[in-house]
Formats: C-alpha cells, structure tokens, sequence
C-alpha cells in the first residue's frame, strides 16, 4: 500500500474513532470553545489589563451597546484622539500603558523610547542563524522560530520567571520584534521570491510603526500619514482583553511556568490560525474576488446581489461568511473598525482609491441585514476590525504575507502583559477538565486481533 493510501485509509479510521456527537455536549453541559449557550464567554479569570466591552447582561439576556475598548481602564478612542492632538505617533505610549499600568510623563515615556529603540537592532549572529541561514516560506512560523532562538542569546538564564527578569525579556522582545518581522519578510522576498535584499539597520530615535515601513519598502521611504495609518492599526491591535485565543494561551503556558520564548512562540502560532490573527487576508481575498466577478462593483445594487450569493454559498469559499462582519463580542459598533475606517477614508483620498472605500462602506451598510435574514438569531451585526485593517495595509503598500505577523508585533505587548499578571498572581497550572465517554474495555492479545 501507498503511503498516500495508506494516510487516507487510516485517517478515516482517526475521524471514525474521534467523532463525538454534538448532542453528548449539551447533555453534559460542555461549553465549547468555552462559551455559554447565550454566546458568552465562559468566565475562566480576572484581568487588570484590558477589557472588551459590546454588550451588557439583563437577567440572563444579552444586550447590546455600542462597543468599546479599554486599555487598564482607558478607552482607547481617548488614547488615539489625544495621538491626533498632539500629532504624534502613540504606539509607545499604549505599550508603556499596558505593561506597567498607568500613563507615562513626559520623561518617562522619552526613556521608554529609547530602552526600546536600542533594542531594534538584532546581532550579526542572530540575524544569520535565525532568519538568514533558514529563508522562511512562511512568516508567522519565521517570527516564532526567531523568538525560541532569542532563548539562546538570553544574557539572564532564560528560564528565570523572576518578575524582574521577565520584565527585562519582555522589553528586549518587545523592541526586537518588528525588526525580526522585517528582516524575515525581506529573506522570503529575496530568496523564494526572486526580490531584492534590503537589510537595513533600524533606527532607535523613529517610531515602531516607521522603523516597521522602513525596513520592509524597497526605497525605506514612507510619509507621515502612512506612518500614522499604520501607527494606529498597531494600537488598536495592542490588546483585546484576555479571553482571545493568543492571550489565553500565554495564560496556559505561562501558567505551566515555562520561559517566555515559548510563551510568545505559543501566542505567535495561536494567532496565525485563520480563525484569529489570519482574519484580514480573508477579507481580502474575498474583496479581489467580489471585484473580479463584479464589473460594476462601484454599484450598490450589484455589490449586493454578489454580498447575497456569498451568503448563500454560492460564490466566496462556500462558507458562507462575509468575511470582515460580525464579532463575538461587539454587537452594534466595533470601535476599532470605526477608527480605522476614518483613517482609511483619509488615506484613501491621498491613493487616489476612494471609490474602492466606497466598496467596503457598501459591505458595512449591506452585510448584516443579508446576514440577518439568513440568520434570525444573528441580530446584532457590525463590522468589525479586519474590514477596514487589510485595505488599510494594501494602501500602504504592506504584502499580504506581513498582515499577520504586524498583529503579533503589535500583540507583543499585551502577551508579555498577560504574562507577568499570571506570574504575579501565582495561579495554579491551567489544567481544564475533558469527560471521557468511552467504556472501559479489554485488552485483546495481538494473535487474536482480526
């Protein structure tokens, strides 16, 4: 037997074995995924860190209310307004808040700066033996690879999860990150794509978000309103509470008390599933494809008759999805989405693609009332996030391939957060309980196996 027959025979026997009925799970009350049945979140711990607000609970009733997010109790729409204000880049300033808890002065936030500036840069021997000697086909696996390399150039034991010296970790990935990102991105463009290899060193007086746009264009030019788009993208992808699927695996793993390189591996690899961190290139790809089956796709009339054969699998990748709608926990507004889509609107001018931002308003407008009657239950549908964050990135000029790992370089912060508010804690190991629904059964000797 073929090994390909030989996989496919014994994956079949693997679904046979592994399949439970979906009704054993509402016979035991398992709450998978870890939510209710109301579409909560089943409540597993406490957070001082971030907080995702969409919807109130009135006597075991979900009810929604326009969507906010707090960064250590500050919404974070006052975080970017005062950015705007004072016409600054606020990236820094958000990562300072989220680690440590309160808002930097004037001083301190000049000195986080530049602890994290001078950590951009990456020695000679970890750029060769972690990114270059190995060209990365794909980048979130590159980002985690680097960051479990990182633990062999640790100047502390890497294994110590002393707060001081988590801490001193935590600062080092946070500063290093972007650069690690960069560098991987420009290997894979080199070598697997036939592109030129720009390796530039970064600079610790510029920004995250210019550092980020230095480093990955070809000319390292960049203008201020792109710095600032791409600026805000990373502040609203900073935190997202600790129930999301990356931060709750820092949680287990840290819980676990293993080192933070394969705690942020962990979170790295978490985010890069399709169902979280990948959820912008869906968008995407369901975009190019609208456009290219769509001729008049400037028209409301025919971008929706296309909306509603997406949704009924008829058209898009026969899920069903439209993809850049709907949230597990916002219900009447995402305010990130609302942030973003301004800035897009505002970039958008500049590109020359406005009739293009015409198009994703058209999917906002239209979208959840097709969801809706497709779905009675589906009520509350908003856009989210990843409508307006990909067309953000494709007018900057961002590949496709560095959507996700910008996430995680923006994530970073809060993972290292989420960490050290485990290790303070002292919370017992992660461990949730599975039921097991087999009977016990006998051992059968090897000659009388049929």
């Amino acid at each position: 037997m073929t090994d390909r027959k030989w996989f496919n025979k014994q994956a079949e026997l693997v679904k046979k074995v592994d399949y439970i009925d979906p009704a054993l799970y509402r016979k035991y009350g398992v709450k998978r995924g870890l939510r209710d049945t109301n579409g909560t979140g089943v409540l597993v711990g406490l957070s001082t860190i971030g907080n995702v607000h969409g919807y109130v609970m009135d006597e075991g009733e979900r009810k929604p209310v326009p969507g906010e997010l707090y960064y250590r109790g500050i919404n974070v729409a006052d975080i970017v307004q005062a950015d705007r204000r004072e016409h600054r880049f606020g990236y820094e300033e958000t990562a300072y808040l989220l680690l440590f808890g309160e808002l930097p002065t004037s001083r301190e936030l000049v000195d986080w700066k530049n602890r994290i500036g001078v950590r951009r840069k990456l020695s000679d021997g970890f750029k060769e033996n972690a990114i270059m000697k190995h060209p990365p086909k794909d980048l979130m696996n590159a980002l985690a690879r680097a960051v479990l390399f990182t633990y062999a150039y640790a100047d502390e034991s890497p294994d110590d999860i002393s707060l001081q010296t988590c801490l001193k970790q935590s600062v080092d990935l946070i500063g290093s990150m972007p650069t690690m990102v960069a560098y991987a991105y420009q290997a894979k463009h080199h070598y697997h794509d036939g592109g030129p290899l720009m390796m530039r060193n970064p600079d610790p007086a510029k920004s995250t978000a210019e550092n980020i746009l230095m480093l990955t264009r070809e000319d390292g030019k960049y203008t201020r309103l792109e710095a600032e788009s791409l600026d805000l993208a990373l502040i609203l992808h900073a935190e997202h509470g600790g129930g999301n699927n990356s931060s709750f695996t820092t949680h287990v793993v840290t819980s676990a008390h293993s080192d933070i390189y394969s705690s942020v591996a962990a979170s790295i690899l978490s985010l890069k599933g399709t169902r979280h961190g990948g959820a912008n290139l869906r968008v995407m790809r369901q975009m190019d494809e609208l456009k290219k089956n769509v001729p008049d796709w400037h028209k409301k009339d025919a971008v929706v008759k296309y909306l509603e054969k997406i949704a009924d699998r008829k058209a898009g990748d026969g899920s069903g999805l439209i993809y850049g709608l709907g949230h597990a926990v916002y219900t009447i507004s995402d305010p990130r989405a609302q942030m973003l889509k301004a800035k897009a609107a505002v970039l958008a001018k500049e590109k020359h693609r406005v009739d293009e931002m015409r198009l994703f308003e058209i999917i906002e407008e239209c979208g959840p009332e097709i969801i809706r009657k497709r779905h009675p239950t589906a009520e509350d549908v908003c856009a989210n996030v990843d409508l307006y964050s990909g067309f953000v990135y494709d007018m900057l000029g961002i590949p496709t391939d560095l959507y996700t790992p910008l996430f995680a370089v923006a994530r970073c912060v809060s993972w290292c957060a989420h960490r050290m508010e485990e290790l303070v804690n002292e919370g017992p190991i992660i461990r949730p309980a599975y039921k097991p629904i087999f009977r016990p059964r006998k051992y059968t000797p090897l000659k009388e196996r049929r």
